[in-house]
């Protein structure tokens, strides 16, 4: 094996976590090496709606859907399915989730997303704009469009608590619904969040700022991290298979794959998988203009260049299982009663989001080596908080013993 490879810091993930974090950090100066057995942005960061949501502060665990979980579980089109063969394994993640999904555990971790996602659009732009892709944005709003019956403005819990933190939002009419989208069919009525926006093409994306991030020094490496220690002078060391990495602090922005590597530095952090699905038509001119979510099917529709991408329902089954037939007949079936007269399947995709129980991402230190910083966990809001995430992180660097901001996203939490 070759001499180790030496650099300030080393980032494990090249999703848009990892890459927006190695961009920020290169462009600052530091010497950047990204390590990630595939090429950049091909998981989750890929596949995902596409949507920068500032206004989903709702975590996933709340009261709502844990009064709804027994239909959830057994509805034929569920946007919720668990793969009975990875039961066991998931319980103890499933009874934190519940745990977590109290009302009062629910508000706190809401409050605590709602202070990370007011810094999700003002970091973006301010990243987008230093690298060079604020072409593949567009700012035009999200839509939660109701098909059947509009609910009142306070009985959904997800809404008061949008209420109580003043999450820029508008209830609108069915009148109002077709002038924002004429192409939808007829709505009870909708609530539009101007304040969201799109990503045309999220692997493109992460393959510019992957380059972005090279441009400025960063070195991508294509390896497997297999084991984390500490290393000398207070460094630590990354052994792969084929090569080795001595760094003066370490990101871990593995995603899914990140909860091995974070037991070894120190960290038992309770992170699973969701198994996240999409499926694309293949056209030049989009029916939407922004993303639409049609509540009661639990999926996102996304605008994309040259295609429709319908994205969403929420697999739990563990990153062995192959792709799930079913899952993608659920969001045919769905889609297909909006748009009827779409054409067929272009392309199918599985990915898997690293999610914890409370719904907040770990972004912080390690206790036993305090220049390993954790960054993961962020669920479905992967794309909307990377700007942030990645200023954390580096503020973490700079000042590593200062974590008095971001309490909530502690690794330790859950000791």
């Amino acid at each position: 094996m070759a001499a180790p490879i030496k650099t300030d810091v080393a980032i494990v993930g090249a999703g848009i976590i990892g890459l927006a974090i190695a961009f920020r950090l290169a462009a600052e100066g530091r010497e950047v090496v990204v390590i990630d057995p595939n090429e950049p942005g091909s998981g989750a960061s890929y596949g995902n709606a596409g949507a920068i949501a500032p206004y989903g502060c709702a975590p996933i665990g709340n009261p709502d859907v844990l009064r709804t979980l027994p239909s959830l579980l057994f509805a034929s089109d569920s946007p919720l399915a668990i793969r009975l063969a990875g039961l066991p394994a998931l319980l103890p993640w499933l009874s934190r989730f519940v745990w977590q999904s109290m009302p009062a555990r629910a508000r706190r971790n809401g409050h605590a997303l709602a202070g990370l996602l007011k810094e999700a659009i003002p970091a973006w732009r301010d990243l987008a704009t230093q690298a060079g892709v604020s072409d593949l944005f567009r700012h035009e709003g999200c839509l939660y469009f109701y098909r059947e019956k509009m609910p009142a403005g306070d009985s959904e819990w997800a809404a008061r608590l949008r209420d109580e933190l003043g999450v820029r939002h508008d209830r609108l009419t069915p009148g109002e619904v077709a002038r924002l989208e004429p192409a939808l069919p007829p709505a009870a009525g909708g609530v539009f969040f101007p304040d969201a926006a799109h990503i045309v093409d999220p692997g493109a994306l992460t393959r510019r700022l992957a380059a972005a991030a090279e441009a400025r020094g960063a070195s991508l490496q294509r390896s497997r991290v297999e084991q984390l220690e500490p290393g000398n002078g207070g460094h630590v060391t990354l052994t792969c298979r084929d090569l080795v990495v001595d760094a003066r602090a370490v990101v871990l922005a593995a995603g899914a794959w990140s909860r091995s590597l974070a037991r070894q530095g120190g960290e038992s952090v309770p992170l699973d998988t969701e198994r996240g699905y999409h499926i694309e038509f293949a056209m030049e001119a989009c029916p939407i203009k922004r993303p639409v979510s049609p509540v009661d099917l639990g999926f996102y529709i996304t605008p994309m260049e040259g295609r429709l991408r319908v994205a969403g329902t929420v697999e739990l089954g563990g990153l062995s299982a192959p792709l799930n037939p079913d899952r993608i007949a659920v969001l045919e079936r769905g889609v297909r009663k909006l748009f009827p007269d779409l054409g067929p399947v272009q392309t199918q995709w599985l990915g898997f989001r690293p999610s914890l129980p409370d719904s907040l991402p770990v972004i912080g230190p390690s206790r036993r080596y305090p220049n390993v910083i954790l960054a993961f966990g962020h669920g479905h809001l992967g794309m909307t908080l990377a700007g942030a995430t990645s200023r954390i992180v580096a503020s973490l660097i700079e000042n590593q013993n200062d974590v008095s901001s971001f309490p909530a996203f502690r690794p330790d939490r859950f000791s």
